[in-house]
């Protein structure tokens, strides 16, 4: 017997058109706001204005999405990679706007393109003067500009601490050259910011894959939406997006295929050091040694496979200025710098690092004993976001990697800790202390949502639409 239709039957596929459609016109508004955002060159002349342009594009964003989870699953990718493609777009409209990094990546392949190893040099060694051009090396009253810093002779660079070796791993390096090698006379940061772009809409599909079959596919747009990616991935082109495309996959393959996510997982290392906190997810609720060496050993052969050749043909060391880094952004000596924020407001500054790593072995030890084996990526977030907690970067890219763990697993909340590291870059220019105050209302925007979140059926049982 046929029932007719009654009116909550009637009014439910209105309501999902309404919500796709108010999800499609909130994503039109976020790209173009996005656009204008990029192409304002604010972070060293104005932070502030750039940070409330940049605020506005995450409160856009926050609707954009929440939108997007009344509408039906199974109608959305479709948008979901639109919106993705759109805002990637935004980021190719101007040069790299808040980080002179892809510089030093533009470097690193004409240096390698000329036979050299690329540790084997910093950019100012009278060695490479016949690789300058007025791009990367300008001259004159140029050189005035406080984003260019001087070499010798009237010369100057855009490059950052020019004085010092690359500390980019061997995947990158090899990322370098290839673009360079690809890229056409004369495209200087073009040919690394149309590589950022496809990297980006690559890891939205990735994402789309994998949530096709165990989430929810609606949750790809926290990353293919988010204004953190068009502006670090595309703009400032930054490397960090392959290592992102490699830790998804790894992720999504692991469970299937232990021994190929354990070799994405090495591939991606050896492009940036932080997916190396992924392990621990990708080991959760292992038991067997057997599986754990499965996973291992190909991490520790990709590594090998991709760093002895450079370690061979290098008369310096491969790890370049890696140590430096770390002491000058002050993570050996947290008295020195802004990290350890969270720990230094309630322990003595000598305790921080012996905390971070007690922290972590702790959070690590409870993924790798509990955490789901079908979902590596949840246990992965845990691991990761609390990295940032702990030891509260100052650079926003590094929550690219943090995003599409959300965009994975469904917990919005961690996208606060993205937020504090934006506002840690570029806020706390003209604002100090922003990022002291950002990094504990994250944490306690995360605290108070898992809370609430506690007891809920996850996401993907919930929605199903």
């Amino acid at each position: 017997m046929t029932h007719p239709p009654t009116t909550a039957d009637a009014t439910a596929p209105k309501a999902a058109r309404r919500a796709t459609a108010t999800a499609s016109v909130l994503t039109v508004v976020l790209t173009t706001a996005t656009a204008s955002t990029i192409r304002q060159d604010g972070y060293v002349t104005d932070p502030v204005g750039l940070s409330l342009r940049y605020a506005v594009c995450w409160v856009l964003f926050a609707a954009a999405v929440m939108a997007l989870r009344h509408a039906p699953a199974r109608h959305t990718a479709a948008l979901v990679l639109a919106g993705s493609v759109a805002m990637a777009a935004t980021g190719l409209l101007a040069p790299p706007s808040t980080s002179t990094d892809s510089f030093r990546y533009a470097w690193d392949g004409r240096v390698q393109a000329a036979g050299i190893s690329p540790y084997d040099h910093a950019p100012a060694d009278p060695a490479l003067v016949p690789l300058r051009d007025t791009w990367l090396f300008p001259t004159g009253p140029t050189c005035g500009r406080p984003d260019l810093t001087p070499v010798s002779g009237g010369v100057c660079t855009r490059i950052n601490r020019p004085q010092v070796h690359t500390i980019y791993p061997p995947a990158a390096e090899l990322a370098f050259l290839l673009v360079h090698t690809a890229s056409p006379d004369g495209a200087r940061h073009q040919g690394l910011q149309t590589a950022g772009a496809v990297l980006a809409v690559a890891v939205t599909l990735l994402l789309l894959r994998i949530l096709r079959d165990r989430g929810d596919p609606r949750t790809a747009a926290y990353w293919a939406w988010c204004p953190a990616v068009p502006l670090e991935a595309v703009n400032n082109a930054h490397v960090d997006t392959l290592a992102v495309l490699l830790s998804v996959a790894a992720l999504g393959l692991t469970a299937r295929h232990r021994p190929w996510g354990g070799a994405l997982l090495g591939l991606a290392t050896a492009v940036k050091f932080l997916p190396a906190v992924l392990l621990p997810g990708i080991l959760s609720g292992v038991r067997r040694p057997r599986e754990v060496a499965a996973t291992l050993v190909p991490v520790a052969a990709v590594l090998a496979v991709l760093y002895l050749p450079y370690a061979y043909l290098s008369h310096s060391s491969v790890l370049g200025y890696l140590g430096g880094y770390a002491e000058e952004e002050g993570y050996q000596d947290p008295s020195s710098g802004n990290r350890y924020a969270l720990l230094r407001l309630v322990l003595p500054d000598s305790w921080a690092v012996p905390a971070v790593i007690a922290g972590m072995l702790t959070v690590s030890l409870y993924v790798i004993r509990r955490g789901d084996p079908g979902r590596p990526w949840s246990g992965a977030l845990l691991v990761t976001g609390t990295a940032f907690l702990l030891t509260t970067p100052g650079y926003s890219w590094y929550a690219l990697l943090l995003i599409a763990l959300v965009a994975l697993d469904g917990r919005w909340e961690w996208l606060a800790v993205a937020v504090a590291g934006a506002a840690c870059y570029v806020t706390a220019r003209a604002v100090p202390g922003a990022g002291t105050i950002a990094y504990p209302a994250a944490a306690l925007a995360v605290a108070v949502v898992s809370a609430v979140r506690t007891g809920r059926p996850p996401v993907a049982s919930r929605v199903r639409g």
